[in-house]
């Protein structure tokens, strides 16, 4: 299992944006890889928000974000994004990044949150007031 460096979260006023980044530490992640970003709310089981893979433009969210979040990938800089707009209390957790080579629908990498992903991160806060 290897590292993803994660950043951004913080505290935002419900409503509010937030621009979470991952960073592959220089190794580039082909196209085929499957991304996902994960989050663990207090006292509940991890689940997966969004995940996308560039190759075939598969890409899955979970129904209390569709519209809200936005996953990416940069190329260029070899770093993962998720947008997140119009947050909501409930979308307070720890949120995950992770990366894996070709094998999984996005839908199923989604709902396996807890897989030994081959690209993990380290997770980061999300805290949204209200």
């Amino acid at each position: 299992q290897s590292q993803l460096v994660q950043s951004g979260g913080g505290l935002v006023q419900s409503g509010g944006s937030l621009r979470l980044s991952c960073a592959t530490s220089g190794r580039t992640l082909e196209d085929h890889y499957a991304i996902g970003w994960f989050r663990q709310a207090p006292g509940k089981a991890r689940e997966g928000v969004a995940c996308f893979r560039k190759s075939d433009g598969s890409t899955y969210y979970e129904d209390s974000v569709k519209g809200r979040f936005t996953a990416s990938r940069d190329n260029t800089n070899n770093t993962i994004y998720l947008q997140m707009n119009n947050l909501k209390p409930e979308d307070t957790a720890v949120y995950y990044c992770a990366a894996e080579p070709g094998r999984f629908e996005v839908q199923l990498m989604c709902a396996r949150p807890d897989y030994g992903f081959d690209y993990q991160g380290q997770g980061t806060q999300v805290t949204v007031a209200s």
